[in-house]
């Protein structure tokens, strides 16, 4: 029996796991990086044990410093979440080596599974249909457009999509180096690219006396960098025949590697039906609570009782209804996907109905690794959240999905939120028709469009100027009770300046015995205004506006959708201007490559530099063609978000200044 259990993981993993412990009266022990500290997971368990240092090689990555951990808080077993070293053979073992109860699959399943090279053989001998490995140096033109993927990893890490043969050297390289600094093997290979598959994967259940259950499929085909971004079971692409292939396919490469416990069998489905074993992934998923919401089975829970050795019942649980997940990021779709970093001042969801948990019917269901008040930093994945919807059908999980996104105070950081929304509430996804290149073929800057139309955000202008005037009368030592803006007698308007993306907005407004007299906002009418809420009616339709300002950053939350504003200062700062061709940081991260020197000529969009950061290689690429006059940093340096990393002039001008 279990009494005692360390997660070797953080964040959202972390505290689910934790939550299963706390229902089956288990101890939990926490591990905590520095940059953890204050983390929600570091103070949810029982106890918890520092690992010094915060990059993940330092920290969740060290299994002597995981192991002694455990060991010092007197746990009795290890669950390794997903992520990190969940599928590293070699921890299993050092945890079975150290007399602990290892909550996982053996750890030759997981060394089986581990290559993708090798683990493709084994399933093609055991009958399960793949795609034909190929070999990077021996590919031809016929073969393209080829994946290159990293033999050791997952979640798109070591991944690149090569559409013709001069690309695929240094896709290699840079795949490479990215699954080296990633997995700590740099082994690559190649395999044909289904432009428009559907990816679809198997929840399997295996105990130790040889009951193998396949628990449903789930469909992840909403990706971003060949990781899922919306999940759902069961797929609306699946009929009752190719069912019972994928799982007779499933429960042949968990039989052929002799597994146990809780583990998915990844398949790419083409356009003509037709399936390929891609990987099995000798983990819990990310997405394994849409599976627990239509099954009713609390997968985490099963995994502690398969590793005390309890047998599984003969027949796994019948589905009911459908449940939809999404992936809440700290990212900017619309700019390349780039990680976001900062505080999150607010974070909150409308209608969430369990946390960690499946809800007691249809409901909403919320994974969060954060809180309001949490640090989104640059050392680790830039998930915030998982959010899951349970409905009796596809369409009504979708729709409540989307309202509770739509609704939910995200404040801080930039996120895929308005992604999230246009995706679940695109008629493509309603019908079903949700394979790889959906983002592709429906236009992301259209899916990342925001929420709040040009004219909703110029109300949100407005709305964020008068919470201003309101903060501002409440903390006035005279007359503090008129209202912001307030005049006895007719004068020029109040004057305020926001910036929304690429919009400026100039909001002038009179408030005085007449009610609110606002240019450019004809039928609108003044409420009530305070601080953190306004109240306006809009052509006879009142609208209430929630208003938060952190800094000279202010958020605006309603029914027409969320818009962040930022304030103008009325007077430029000039020591803030940048020298023309500067390349700034677009996040914190560490430069990991560099692709030129100082003085070099370069062609529009040739890269200068890559920066790693949450997990990612970013390619810092030269906005036009010019001669590379400055390069300030070098291969290891930490840079902050905004620091200049090179700067590219004209040709024509850096010749003229050099003469």
């Amino acid at each position: 029996m279990i009494e005692n259990l360390l997660v070797a993981n953080r964040g959202e993993i972390a505290r689910r796991v934790f939550r299963s412990c706390r229902d089956a009266g288990i101890g939990t022990v926490a591990v905590f990086s520095d940059a953890d500290a204050d983390a929600p997971h570091t103070g949810e368990a029982d106890a918890a044990v520092r690992l010094p240092g915060n990059a993940p090689s330092e920290t969740y990555l060290r299994a002597d410093l995981l192991i002694e951990a455990a060991a010092k808080a007197g746990a009795d077993a290890v669950h390794p979440g997903y992520g990190f070293l969940s599928e590293n053979a070699s921890f299993a073992r050092a945890v079975l080596d150290a007399g602990l109860t290892w909550v996982g699959p053996p750890p030759e399943a997981i060394e089986t599974m581990g290559s993708k090279v090798e683990s493709k053989r084994l399933m093609a001998a055991a009958g399960v249909p793949v795609l034909a490995e190929l070999d990077p140096g021996e590919v031809t033109e016929a073969d393209f457009p080829l994946l290159v993927k990293a033999s050791a990893g997952g979640g798109g890490r070591g991944m690149r999509v090569v559409r013709a043969p001069g690309d695929l050297a240094d896709a290699v390289e840079s795949a490479r180096a990215e699954a080296g600094s990633a997995f700590g093997d740099p082994t690559v290979f190649c395999e044909r690219y289904l432009e428009t598959g559907r990816h679809i994967e198997v929840q399997v259940l295996a105990d130790g006396h040889g009951t193998v259950w396949a628990l449903g499929e789930r469909e992840c085909s909403i990706q971003r960098r060949h990781q899922k971004v919306v999940e759902e079971a069961p797929s609306p692409l699946v009929g009752a025949a190719m069912r019972e292939e994928l799982f007779e396919a499933a429960r042949k490469a968990a039989k052929a590697i002799g597994y146990v416990g809780a583990g998915t069998v990844e398949f790419l489905a083409g356009p003509d039906g037709r399936f390929y074993f891609l990987e099995m992934n000798t983990r819990l998923q990310v997405e394994h609570p849409v599976t627990e919401c239509v099954t009713g089975e609390d997968l985490v829970a099963r995994q502690l009782r398969i590793a005390e050795g309890e047998r599984l019942p003969v027949d796994p649980p019948q589905w009911t209804g459908h449940a939809i997940e999404v992936r809440l990021y700290a990212e900017d779709p619309a700019a390349d996907w780039q990680p976001q970093s900062g505080t999150l001042h607010r974070f909150t969801v409308p209608g969430v109905d369990a946390e960690f948990r499946i809800p007691a019917g249809f409901g909403l269901r919320l994974d969060s690794g954060v809180v309001s008040g949490s640090v989104v930093g640059v050392h680790y994945d830039p998930m915030l959240a998982k959010v899951i919807a349970w409905g009796p059908d596809r369409t009504s999980a979708a729709r409540r999905l989307a309202t509770a996104l739509a609704g939910a105070h995200v404040h801080g950081v930039r996120t895929n939120r308005d992604l999230l929304v246009n995706v679940l509430r695109h008629p493509a996804f309603l019908a079903g028709d949700t394979d790889t290149a959906f983002f592709a073929t429906h236009g992301l800057d259209t899916l990342s469009r925001p929420l709040a139309s040009p004219e909703s955000a110029r109300t949100a202008a407005l709305v964020a100027a008068l919470a201003g005037a309101s903060a501002n009368r409440r903390s006035a030592t005279v007359q503090g009770r008129l209202p912001g803006g307030w005049r006895n007698v007719r004068s020029s308007p109040q004057h305020k300046r926001f910036a929304c993306g690429d919009a400026e907005f100039d909001v002038r407004y009179v408030l005085d015995r007449a009610g609110l007299r606002a240019e450019d906002h004809p039928g609108v009418e003044l409420v009530s205004a305070q601080q953190d809420r306004v109240v306006l009616e809009i052509d006879g339709v009142r609208r209430e506006f929630a208003v938060a300002r952190y800094g000279d950053s202010v958020h605006v939350d309603s029914a027409l959708g969320p818009v962040v504003l930022d304030v103008v200062p009325r007077f430029a700062d000039p020591s803030a201007a940048l020298a023309a061709g500067s390349l700034v940081a677009p996040m914190p991260g560490t430069v990991v490559r560099l692709a030129v020197a100082a003085g070099d000529r370069v062609e529009a969009g040739a890269p200068l530099l890559w920066l790693e950061a949450m997990k990612m290689e970013h390619k810092i690429a030269a906005p036009a063609a010019g001669v590379v006059a400055e390069l300030p940093v070098e291969v290891g340096q930490q840079v902050e978000l905004g620091a200049v990393l090179a700067v590219v002039q004209d040709a024509v001008v850096q010749d003229k200044e050099s003469e």
